[in-house]
């Protein structure tokens, strides 16, 4: 449990607060949400909050099976809750189409697109050859968001309730390479960093966050995208086999978020009236945060999203 940084900011909440404190007595019924990586850490939390809180919500996610336990163990605390679990890698260009088609079909609106699931690895390519930081955190994201645009535009005008784009983000997108994204460089491995190509994705997740909600302001769309930064929250990474890894891991979980703290500015711009019409903003503790200069660069924002359609392209 977090210990230090309990001061509230505007919004009222704090480091401190959890999904469940943010959204207290908001009621969600009649919002279809979607969220990416819903079988475990943030994004389970989140997706159980959410359900709880009335919205039906799809979880995709790469492991159904995984997804499936998740899906029993929030309904056997919540009956009511209204979830499905569908297939979604997002290391792949060819799922993330086939689960936009299957949810096309299914008929379901789209009132919220949470983009959460990510990865930190060793130095892999996805399986369209894409640095996989890159390639999962940001260009699956990127593709599934457009892909699914148009669904999103079609509910907010139908249901004239505003629609609402969340991309998981972190503070390590000041840590990214020098030059902020290595568009002719994306693929090399001699020049790789673990935590700079994990920045640089994360990085990519603000600025596409940003060049979309100006996109969607000048098209005048009742559709905000916000990025947002959760936390350094505790996980399950760490070995817990030796007394030093326990020891750690002890002390960790007090200098830590933990998981519903790390799910409380996700669920805060899924839900709360506070953020409504407010886009293309960085949040950290359910209040507006400092960008990076990086981040901020409208320039680099266009030329990614060019730059992320040239590797969408199905030619």
């Amino acid at each position: 449990m977090w210990i230090f940084g309990r001061r509230k900011g505007p919004s009222g909440f704090s480091s401190g607060s959890t999904a469940e404190e943010v959204t207290q007595g908001l009621d969600g019924t009649g919002l279809t949400a979607i969220v990416t990586g819903a079988s475990s850490g943030l994004g389970k939390e989140t997706a159980r909050v959410l359900a709880l809180r009335g919205v039906h919500v799809v979880m995709a996610v790469r492991n159904t099976d995984a997804g499936g336990k998740v899906r029993e163990a929030i309904l056997e605390e919540n009956p009511n809750a209204k979830l499905n679990v569908m297939e979604l890698d997002l290391g792949s260009m060819a799922s993330v189409r086939k689960f936009s088609l299957d949810y096309k079909s299914s008929g379901l609106p789209l009132n919220l697109l949470i983009n959460n699931a990510g990865v930190a690895s060793r130095f892999m390519l996805t399986k369209d050859n894409i640095e996989l930081h890159f390639g999962t955190n940001h260009i699956g994201h990127f593709l599934l968001t457009n892909l699914l645009l148009e669904t999103m535009k079609s509910t907010a005008s139908e249901s004239q309730k505003e629609g609402r784009i969340v991309n998981v983000s972190s503070w390590a997108h000041k840590f990214t390479y020098r030059e902020g994204v290595r568009f002719d460089k994306i693929n090399d491995e001699s020049g790789f960093g673990p935590w700079s190509a994990y920045g640089q994705s994360k990085l990519a997740n603000i600025l596409h966050a940003n060049e979309l909600a100006k996109r969607l302001k000048e098209e005048g769309v009742n559709i905000t995208c916000n990025s947002l930064h959760p936390g350094a929250v505790v996980t399950n990474i760490m070995p817990h086999h030796s007394p030093v890894a326990r020891l750690v891991t002890g002390v960790l979980k007090y200098l830590l978020k933990n998981i519903p703290q790390g799910a409380a500015t996700t669920c805060f711009l899924a839900l709360h009236p506070q953020v409504k019409g407010v886009s293309g903003e960085y949040f950290s503790d359910c209040n507006i945060a400092k960008q990076s200069a990086l981040a901020k660069d409208e320039q680099l924002a266009k030329q990614l999203w060019d730059f992320s359609l040239s590797l969408t392209d199905p030619k």
